[in-house]
């Protein structure tokens, strides 16, 4: 036990500060894409844009588009243009909270803002969220299960996952949303006490990522539950999930976060 303690000694904080100083990303890390038209051809396609699942689309007379919701991040994506129009940039931050915020003609997108004033006071201080597997291939849980380590420590911020929806304040969705799942996903939603927030973390969620269009999944989540944020990815780097929710709580304003433990004896709830 004491080599142990030593140890720990020996490593010092492990933990980063939120938004990093110093961003120390992994080599391969692909973030917000980043599209130059003024390599496109003004009337023809980008050649391979089909085959990009929707990231990267250039109709005849208008701007090319690229689609974060869409995107895979995937190094296929930006070699699809032999002009090379589309690269992936090192930001993280992506988060948005509308579906078509995510759809750029630059890769510029606008980061989500914080809910309103009330539900701030409600959420802000501590949020809970059930977490719902709906049909994925489980790397973007893998992503939030990260959020949980001692590098990340999304609990400093009063944001915990909890197992029952009845405990929780909203609901954080991954997935394709495969018809299977659907009523599961349904009842979940409907077991979260009102207010209560819906949060699609992956391209799955938000659009049925590379399994658009199978006749087993829904594309994301069904219409009939409203989504507040958006998170692009597959998966999501787990600053980019963090980022997303303390914007979205209005603890991130100007590059600048807060961190609001819950006071002793405090309740999640004012």
């Amino acid at each position: 036990m004491l080599r142990i303690l030593l140890a720990r000694l020996r490593q010092g904080r492990r933990t980063i500060a939120f938004p990093p100083a110093d961003t120390v990303l992994p080599e391969r890390f692909r973030g917000r894409p980043i599209l130059d038209g003024r390599a496109c051809d003004a009337v023809t396609p980008p050649c391979g844009a089909e085959r990009t699942a929707g990231a990267l689309s250039h109709d005849p007379g208008r701007p090319p588009l690229v689609d974060l919701g869409a995107s895979l991040f995937a190094p296929e994506e930006a070699a699809a243009c032999p002009r090379g129009a589309l690269r992936f940039s090192r930001e993280y931050a992506m988060a948005t909270r509308t579906r078509d915020a995510l759809v750029s003609a630059t890769g510029e997108v606008a980061l989500a803002h914080a809910l309103e004033a009330r539900s701030r006071r409600l959420f802000g201080r501590s949020l809970k969220l059930r977490s719902v597997a709906a049909g994925s291939c489980n790397g973007c849980e893998a992503e939030l299960v990260a959020l949980g380590n001692v590098v990340f420590d999304l609990a400093r911020f009063g944001i915990q996952f909890v197992a029952s929806p009845r405990h929780a304040d909203g609901m954080v969705v991954t997935g394709a949303v495969s018809r299977n799942m659907l009523e599961a996903l349904e009842k979940t939603w409907a077991a979260i006490p009102e207010p209560r927030l819906v949060i699609a973390v992956g391209g799955c969620a938000i659009g049925g990522g590379p399994f658009r269009g199978s006749s087993e999944v829904l594309d994301g989540v069904p219409a009939g539950i409203p989504v507040d944020l958006y998170v692009p990815g597959c998966p999501p780097h787990p600053l980019t999930i963090a980022d997303g929710l303390l914007r979205l709580l209005g603890r991130i304003e100007s590059s600048r976060v807060t961190s609001h433990a819950l006071p002793p004896g405090g309740t999640r709830r004012s």
